[in-house]
């Protein structure tokens, strides 16, 4: 059963050394940078900042009437308070007021249970 002829013998080929593994010494993974709370901060105040500060662009002035451009303000302004209102929140305080609301509707709006057996 065992092999005699040195020629059929499937580990003739193999190398009787131990393995040599690569040295790490040039490569290296690059670290991923923390974005800072300041960068942050400043970007938030500048888009702001920007935001209050914005006025329609003159090519889209001359095709808007006044009352087309009232109504972006009012919109932008809006969109700022909702904004502001949803930051405002914890997650927590969000949770519990969702949770209040969905007290205060009456029962017509819950799912009625279905059972094929009775």
């Amino acid at each position: 059963m065992g092999y005699e002829d040195p020629s059929e013998d499937p580990y003739a080929q193999v190398a009787p050394s131990k393995l040599k593994l690569k040295k790490d010494d040039g490569i290296k993974k690059k670290k991923k940078k923390k974005k800072d709370k300041k960068l942050l901060e400043q970007v938030s105040k500048t888009i702001e900042s920007n935001a209050e500060s914005s006025e329609p662009e003159p090519k889209s002035s001359s095709t808007k009437t006044k009352a087309e451009l009232a109504f972006l303000q009012q919109q932008e302004k809006m969109r700022m308070k909702r904004i502001l209102e949803k930051a405002s929140l914890t997650h927590k305080e969000r949770v519990e007021k969702f949770n209040q609301h969905l007290d205060s509707l009456t029962e017509h709006f819950d799912i009625p249970k279905v059972s094929w057996t009775k």
